[in-house]
């Protein structure tokens, strides 16, 4: 018995002004619509263009349960193709791996071949599919481009459904950040570097995301970590240069009142930032020649403005989180629905010196990383709340916090810092596209009549 199927009332009913029904983390048939609805109308991650620079190279990964390959065709456009193969289905690279391929893909199984387009180019034994019917098979239509594929200041986003909201519509204004993230370099460029952290969390998706702009657990949650680096750095001998982990740590712990001065900003369509006045990453030591170079590229002003924006996290809906100022994407990759890979990637600035790569390499082990004190901290709440709310007794999780009717009609603000705005704005941004293409939605296949 189907409780939400093709029930958009059911799905809508789940997420209430300050509240959202633990079904929206524990239940797999909600899950399924997640994958079916919600990661198909919206505009996902897949990856940079640095990880393919020349024709011919490719990066295979997930958008939502789909495998798709992302490839440097022969013209130089990159495409997003679905990872199969025509032919028996077979996925013609494994998930997660890189590499270059030439100028087609090559079945494992039966040996079909693909252009970088997609498009069939050759299988053994030709003449055994002469026959007429062959040619209204599905398979000699190769192996299927995604619905949409768009690629921004080197970042590619695609939409699974061939109709849908537009790039544009979709981010708005904050593309500001990726904006911010690359003029960063002095040449308006970054490069995939350091590889990337992968681990699993026994959690939902949405704990990790709604977690980018919860600014009212760091100092509860990483006070036996972040607390414990800054009391052994207290007890340092007078003069004692401050280490870069230091700095690092020691924001994590900051009191609530700069959390609530820092401000967040929401932004349609579930996307928004923490960070807006001040942030995490605004105190930390100038790095020797970086200033010059950017002032040399862009001139004093332009210079001072980019590096001036010191935002946190910024939540791309439905699933990345981006932090320009240390150059990190981290991607929350659903695989059930209290199972889900966490991919932890970094950045170098082009024209930049080596020690802010050094940075931001440090700060994602730090971090970022499985092995990262910081990071478990976060986990061990994510796996207590996905048991916890298996309980009988209370179906309801609460995000009540400075809650006000009027920004139901308030697409773009700035808000308290430890408001949960943000979190009630992603969850409307869900209904909406998880509900777009059910019956009735505005995404919706036409109904066909005999």
């Amino acid at each position: 018995m189907t409780r939400y199927t093709d029930r958009p009332d059911a799905v809508a009913a789940l997420v209430r002004d300050t509240e959202i029904h633990k079904h929206c983390y524990v239940d797999e048939e909600v899950f399924h619509l997640e994958m079916t609805h919600l990661f198909a109308n919206t505009w996902v991650y897949v990856g940079h263009a640095s990880q393919v620079p020349q024709p011919g190279d490719y990066f295979a990964t997930t958008v939502g349960d789909q495998a798709v390959v992302m490839v440097r065709h022969e013209d130089g456009s990159v495409r997003v193709l679905h990872n199969r193969c025509a032919h028996k289905g077979v996925q013609l690279v494994s998930d997660g791996t890189s590499g270059h391929t030439g100028r087609f893909f090559r079945c494992p199984y039966h040996a079909w071949t693909y252009r970088t387009d997609g498009s069939l180019l050759s299988m053994p034994l030709r003449e055994g599919y002469a026959h007429p019917h062959f040619n209204d098979c599905e398979a000699t239509q190769g192996m299927g481009s995604v619905g949409a594929v768009e690629v921004y200041r080197d970042f590619v986003f695609c939409r699974l459904n061939p109709r849908g909201i537009g790039f544009a519509e979709f981010f708005g204004e904050s593309l500001s950040t990726l904006d911010n993230m690359v003029d960063r370099s002095p040449e308006g460029r970054l490069e995939v570097a350091g590889g990337v952290f992968r681990y699993l969390h026994r959690c939902n998706w949405k704990m990790l995301v709604d977690n980018q702009t919860d600014t009212c657990h760091p100092m509860v949650a990483h006070q036996s970590s972040a607390g414990t680096a800054v009391k052994v750095w207290e007890q340092a001998p007078p003069g004692t240069p401050k280490p870069m982990a230091v700095e690092q740590f020691a924001p994590f712990v900051s009191p609530y009142e700069f959390f609530e001065k820092m401000g967040i900003r929401v932004w349609p369509n579930g996307h928004g930032h923490t960070g807006v006045a001040d942030s995490l990453h605004a105190a930390y030591s100038p790095i020797p020649g970086y200033w010059e170079a950017m002032e040399a590229a862009y001139g004093q002003e332009r210079a001072q403005r980019i590096l001036g924006e010191v935002r946190h996290n910024t939540v791309y809906f439905p699933n990345i989180m981006v932090k320009g100022p240390i150059q990190t994407l981290r991607l929350f990759k659903p695989l059930a629905a209290d199972r889900t890979l966490v991919e932890s990637w970094t950045f170098r600035l082009v024209g930049a010196p080596d020690a802010l790569l050094e940075r931001t390499l440090m700060y994602n082990r730090l971090i970022n990383a499985p092995t990262s004190v910081v990071g478990h901290d976060d986990l061990e709440m994510y796996e207590r709340s996905q048991a916890g709310l298996r309980a009988r007794g209370r179906d309801w999780l609460n995000m009540a916090r400075l809650f006000d009717p009027a920004e139901r009609s308030q697409a773009t603000a700035v808000t308290n810092g430890t408001s949960e705005w943000q979190m009630r704005n992603q969850m409307r941004a869900w209904v909406h596209f998880m509900t777009a293409s059910m019956p009735g939605g505005v995404y919706a296949e036409p109904e066909v009549r005999a």
